[in-house]
């Protein structure tokens, strides 16, 4: 009886060491595929991405998904999983992006935001991803303003903490500049007739126009050739991990792509508005 129940217990032992065993090589398993399906090197780290909660067509809210959409949204994405990292998104009004990357609050920052040389001394960018600019947008049946030589006198509203708003300031000294924290409200006013004309960066005035306005057009040339970078707080090891990761996606055609969904064929070139 003795020798009988010798026998099992060695037996139950036996069997454990096997199943530890065949435990330990499914879990190996998983372990190289997870890693295989990276594509940078910084190690599936989750990064808090901050970015504009409604700046058409970069980044807006999906009613239906619930969820931050758009272009600036897809590239980040793409940028992250290129480089092997995962994004979390916050939404805020503009100007709490600037001052979360000043403060180092998140990590990484991008909500169609023009590089400048005074951004630049207190935040880090990445190489510049989008060309844009500023346009004018007047009601429909303006015909006072065609340019922005007709500025003098009139009320122009724009989103506060913009470069637009900086550039009215400097070229624009006798028009009255209206500020707005959103720059839809910027619009609804227009098109109510409280203001003569907004001004604001191209590509997001000329989807208004098209999209969601039944009586704006735009006017004029487009202003002072900008483009975009994705920031980031000062010394931010980040930076070139991102750089190389928007590199390969301009030159695989993976850039192009999310470009052409939200805006098809490029209609100018602000290096030629200068």
């Amino acid at each position: 009886m003795k020798s009988n129940k010798l026998i099992w217990i060695l037996l139950s032992v036996l069997l454990s060491i096997l199943l530890v065993g065949c435990g330990t090589s499914d879990n190996s398993e998983d372990g190289e595929s997870g890693d295989s399906g990276d594509s940078g090197d910084s190690g599936g780290e989750t990064y808090t991405v901050a970015t504009d909660n409604n700046f058409v067509p970069f980044e807006f809210l999906d009613e239906e998904t619930g969820e931050m959409t758009g272009f600036d949204m897809d590239l980040i994405r793409a940028i992250a999983e290129e480089a092997g990292f995962e994004v979390e998104i916050e939404s805020m009004k503009f100007d709490g992006v600037v001052t979360g990357m000043q403060q180092g609050k998140y990590d990484i920052g991008i909500a169609g935001m023009t590089i400048t040389d005074e951004r630049a001394e207190t935040i880090d960018f990445s190489d510049p991803y989008y060309d844009a600019g500023l346009m004018l947008a007047v009601h429909a049946d303006n015909t006072d303003i065609e340019s922005e030589d007709d500025l003098a006198g009139k009320v122009v509203a724009t989103r506060s903490g913009t470069t637009s708003e900086t550039y009215l300031q400097d070229n624009h000294p006798d028009a009255e500049v209206e500020t707005f924290p959103g720059i839809v409200e910027a619009y609804m006013d227009l098109e109510a007739g409280r203001v003569d004309a907004v001004m604001y960066d191209v590509p997001n005035v000329q989807y208004y126009v098209a999209n969601d306005a039944e009586n704006l057009k735009t006017v004029g040339d487009v202003l002072q050739g900008e483009q975009y970078g994705i920031a980031f707080p000062k010394d931010s090891e980040l930076v070139e991990d991102v750089n190389e990761a928007l590199e390969t996606l301009i030159d695989n055609g993976g850039y192009d792509d999310i470009y052409e969904e939200w805006f098809g064929e490029r209609k100018y070139d602000t290096e030629s508005s200068e």
